[in-house]
């Protein structure tokens, strides 16, 4: 009599319990496509997959537009326009602002170090007790060795991203055309999408109703908190009189698409300006006071009002989820972390209860 191998009836058992249902693996191939798709193709159609998002983001605004009884076209029309609107703004105004000081910051990294030497010199002959281990200095010296050539390689890294501008320009050019056909035609296309989609598609149908609600409410709050946290932190900085303030205020406006994280990488660049132009003077309290407080009405009243029960989910799993997505996808993989995350966690509820 032949006696089977206990480990294959183990993983036989597992598939027969989690794979019996056929809606089960209709979830299972869709997101096993959609994650291939995105990881052998996502570099080819990214015009195409960020003219989905800022589809999605702006779809909610039409659709309020055609409650207040305007035509489909019109409010199209008119919520391209604004979009395209402001993009045009962001490019002839605020664009060459940022890059002018960000090109001013890193020109002036060597006269930084030679301003936090002299201001180090004078710490140590007020408090020579705590700063006379030569192991201190050692650090010291390390230290501003490093930060200049960080200064350096970044000054090199910008000047490398201008190989890129044929692509930015074909992309400001293909992204506009695909975003207003997919606001217009959003209904057809959609249409023409779940054609192929698995016949048995309940479970698919229940994770995309459970998720859509949340991570529209994300994205869309998270692109608000953006503009309110970096305009802020750019008119709070301007009224202090700091340098930099715009390149700083986007800066600490961006960070918030990383949570947790972003925050105290951004505070590292607007503490060393501060430093940079006040010293320890009562300017820089000031400027502390002021950014502590920016942070924590964010993190205590403008998320919660923009998220409100969007981010159930535990900071482990957030960070993990910044990691993980970040180093597949980039960018893209960081800002949608939390919303892919959700995606997750709403396909494991889904999951039919039998086959667990």
């Amino acid at each position: 009599m032949r006696v089977r191998n206990p480990l294959l009836i183990s993983i036989s058992d597992w598939f027969g319990r989690n794979f019996s249902d056929p809606a089960a693996v209709g979830l299972f191939f869709t997101v096993l496509f959609m994650l291939l798709f995105l990881e052998f193709f996502g570099h080819f159609f990214l015009p195409v997959i960020i003219s989905i998002v800022l589809a999605y983001l702006l779809l909610s605004v039409v659709r309020q537009l055609k409650r207040w009884h305007f035509p489909h076209f019109l409010a199209v029309m008119l919520v391209f326009l604004v979009f395209i609107g402001l993009v045009i703004f962001g490019l002839v105004v605020l664009l060459p602002i940022v890059v002018r000081q960000l090109q001013n910051l890193v020109t002036e990294f060597p006269n930084a170090f030679t301003q936090s030497h002299q201001w180090l010199t004078n710490l140590m002959q007020k408090y020579p007790v705590i700063f006379a281990d030569p192991r201190f200095q050692q650090t010291v010296t390390f230290v501003q060795n490093e930060f200049s050539r960080i200064g350096q390689v970044t000054l090199k890294y910008v000047w490398a991203l201008i190989p890129n501008l044929i692509t930015a320009v074909l992309y400001f050019i293909l992204v506009p055309l695909l975003l207003f056909f997919f606001l217009k035609d959003s209904d057809v296309i959609a249409g023409w999408f779940t054609q192929f989609l698995p016949k048995n598609r309940s479970l698919v149908s229940n994770v995309w109703k459970d998720v859509n609600t949340k991570i529209g409410c994300y994205v869309r709050g998270r692109v608000i908190e953006v503009f309110v946290v970096g305009f802020a932190s750019s008119v709070t900085f301007s009224i202090l009189g700091m340098n930099y303030a715009i390149l700083l205020g986007v800066l600490v406006g961006l960070s918030v698409i990383i949570p947790y994280i972003g925050a105290v990488v951004v505070t590292i660049p607007v503490f060393i300006v501060a430093l940079m132009q006040w010293g320890m003077e009562p300017h820089f309290l000031y400027l502390i006071i002021a950014y502590a407080v920016i942070i924590i009405l964010d993190a205590n009243i403008l998320m919660p009002l923009l998220f409100s029960e969007t981010m159930d989910l535990h900071p482990v799993v957030i960070i993990l989820s910044v990691l993980v997505f970040g180093g597949i996808w980039g960018f893209w993989g960081v800002f949608f972390a939390i919303p892919l995350a959700t995606v997750a966690d709403a396909v494991l509820r889904a999951w039919p209860k039998s086959a667990a």
